[in-house]
């Protein structure tokens, strides 16, 4: 028996008593005992049930199988915060949180063991023979202002088969903590000017224009892999947003030496900022490329903030920046993410 159970319950530690009857006239001490582990472990699993407000679980544990149907249930324009526990398991279907599914956590029980996924991708065609495009072959669509997850793998499972997003972002003030994104080309969508999305310890991974979108997003302590080859970033932002991407402490790393651009402007003034990153030889010395248009040389507004690790800062286009000390401060999480304050 454990001492300090001992000591609640006034016994003597050390003393060969289990077989006694000083706690109960009808069962033995080793029988409260074990009899108390197992009160305190339901009394566990009932707290815990009643830190959320919904539960999806594959094998049928909770309320809901799947994410779509737990998401029909959930209130519409919630104004305080509805919490979801997904139990592991992979979650194969293709998931949209409309606008009115406000305020929404998803909270998985492991980030590599809680799997989101679907198997679209732009060139398939739809049931009236169209193909889908790159907006369509989202696995997971989110409509709805102040999401967040944590603990989730988010992953488009289409292989090498062009455009394929994992998750496509059209909301406001969504947040992900701990979680992965698992593609290949176009693997995150942040699509709406004048959004903002948070990213802090995520892993993300893909080919072309992993990341990309005229969303304003900030990415802290986050790990990004290069695979195949490609670009990290293709930001389409507007020419009156000050802020597209920005990415601080985060690594950057590959299996591939020069694979990678940091990334390439979609729309002329695309702008994305690494701070403090540290980047392997898989990104190319130039840093950046120009999409083929000279123009975009003079809108694009690229930069980098002491860079470390094995690269080339040297070398990189004449066209981007390297920030003085002064210059790196604009690019702090409060200010990019203005009245937003994440926590």
């Amino acid at each position: 028996m454990d001492d300090e159970w001992e000591k609640r319950n006034n016994l003597k530690v050390g003393i060969n008593d289990a077989n006694g009857y000083n706690l109960s006239s009808q069962y033995t001490n080793l029988e409260v005992y074990a009899e108390s582990l197992v009160s305190e472990k339901i009394n566990s699993a009932n707290n815990k049930v009643k830190d959320y407000d919904f539960i999806v679980a594959k094998d049928g544990s909770g309320q809901f199988k799947t994410i779509q149907e737990l998401i029909a249930a959930l209130p519409d324009f919630s104004r305080v915060p509805v919490k979801v526990l997904i139990k592991n398991g992979v979650y194969k279907e293709k998931i949209t949180l409309p606008p009115s599914k406000t305020m929404i956590n998803f909270i998985g029980e492991d980030q590599h063991k809680t799997i989101l996924t679907y198997d679209d991708y732009a060139s398939k065609l739809n049931n009236i023979g169209q193909e889908i495009g790159t907006s369509g072959s989202a696995s997971f669509f989110i409509f709805g202002d102040n999401f967040s997850a944590e603990n989730i793998t988010f992953e488009n499972s289409a292989g090498e088969v062009g455009q394929a997003v994992a998750v496509r972002v059209d909301a406001d003030k969504i947040k992900f903590t701990n979680c992965r994104f698992l593609g290949n080309q176009d693997t995150l969508y942040l699509v709406k000017s004048g959004s903002r999305q948070y990213f802090n310890n995520c892993y993300i991974e893909g080919t072309v224009d992993y990341i990309f979108g005229a969303g304003t997003a900030y990415f802290e302590n986050c790990q990004l892999n290069n695979k195949g080859k490609g670009y990290i970033t293709a930001a389409s932002t507007t020419e009156d947003q000050k802020y597209g991407f920005v990415f601080e402490n985060c690594k950057i790393s590959g299996n591939n030496q020069d694979s990678h651009h940091l990334g390439r402007p979609w729309r002329p003034f695309a702008q994305t900022a690494f701070i403090n990153c540290d980047i392997d030889l898989s990104v190319k010395a130039e840093g950046w490329n120009n999409w083929g248009k000279v123009a975009n040389e003079s809108t694009a507004r690229y930069s980098e903030y002491k860079s470390t690790g094995k690269h080339i800062a040297n070398k990189r286009v004449k066209w981007s920046r390297q920030l003085t000390a002064q210059e790196a401060l604009a690019f702090s999480k409060n200010n990019v993410l203005g009245d937003w304050i994440v926590n």
